[in-house]
């Protein structure tokens, strides 16, 4: 079974604040980044659940832009998070 996705992954680490009520804010890293999203790498139990909508900003770049993420996949290493478009 091939990769359907539409946008390439770019293996990307990088640091991202990302926050959310239940959590406040957390710095976590990448493991990559593609048009559409990105994969954090962090125990998913310190995240909120499937679905939820948390905002990130790439850290160590002048005005880097807030963006919404929803999460969308949870595996072992982390999480998959979807831009969301506002």
């Amino acid at each position: 079974m091939g990769d359907k996705r539409e946008n390439v992954r770019c293996v990307l680490s990088v640091s991202v604040k990302i926050s959310h009520p239940e959590i406040g804010e957390k710095i976590v890293k990448t493991r990559n980044i593609s048009d559409s999203g990105l994969f954090l790498l962090i125990e998913p139990a310190e995240m909120p659940l499937l679905g939820e909508i948390v905002q990130g900003q790439i850290q160590g770049v002048v005005d880097a832009p807030i963006v919404k993420m929803k999460i969308v996949r949870s595996e072992k290493e982390g999480l998959g998070l979807q831009f969301i478009e506002t």
